[in-house]
């Protein structure tokens, strides 16, 4: 088949484009107000973007606490989403009062950050310590405004429970993070294999 993507005339029960553009790294953002209220939440638009200097960035679709922020403290933390917290990771998606502790209310625990003062969450087998950098507004091709925005910060701390790590390498399948798929769907890696690109 194909369709139009931007009358998104496709003729399925459900969008598929998410379905197509997975899996996808879960971005577990922890960040504080001005007040230091701690906001915790799940975004699927995340990914690294640079290595030298480390640079991730999350999209949300509306303008959410996360993005405020941010932008207010210029810091946030990037947890590792996992299989074993999963339950807690579903739980800090849900739309709470402004200014609630998704942490607390998922039963977690805060851990103080190193070279940020947003904790991570302490049961979080790695976890991403950032300073803010820019607020992308994302547009459409004729221009109009998506409601959505890109936030990129560069990594200046890096916290690695030693459990997942083997023979010095990061070994992911202890750790066995989840992504999100299309529809309701996740996926988990608990196996991985190597290729080595040509000419290496």
């Amino acid at each position: 088949m194909y369709y139009d993507a931007v009358t998104n005339q496709h003729g399925l029960p459900f969008d598929p484009f998410k379905a197509i553009v997975a899996p996808r790294p879960i971005g577990w953002i922890s960040s504080l107000d001005s007040t230091g209220r701690i906001n915790l939440a799940p975004y699927s638009y995340f990914n690294a973007f640079s290595n030298r200097p480390n640079i991730v960035g999350f999209s949300t679709q509306g303008r959410k606490d996360s993005i405020a922020n941010i932008e207010e403290t210029r810091e946030f933390v990037c947890n590792l989403a996992t299989m074993n917290l999963m339950k807690e990771m579903n739980s800090t998606s849900a739309s709470l009062p402004h200014g609630h502790d998704e942490m607390a209310h998922a039963g977690l625990t805060a851990a103080p950050g190193v070279s940020v003062s947003v904790p991570r969450v302490a049961e979080s087998p790695a976890a991403l310590e950032c300073v803010y950098l820019q607020t992308v507004d994302l547009f459409d091709k004729d221009g109009k405004p998506a409601n959505a925005w890109l936030v990129l910060g560069q990594v200046t701390g890096v916290y690695i429970d030693d459990a997942i790590i083997e023979d010095g390498i990061v070994n992911i399948t202890k750790a066995r993070p989840v992504s999100r798929l299309g529809y309701q769907d996740y996926a988990v890696i608990d196996e991985v294999f190597q290729l080595v690109r040509p000419g290496s």
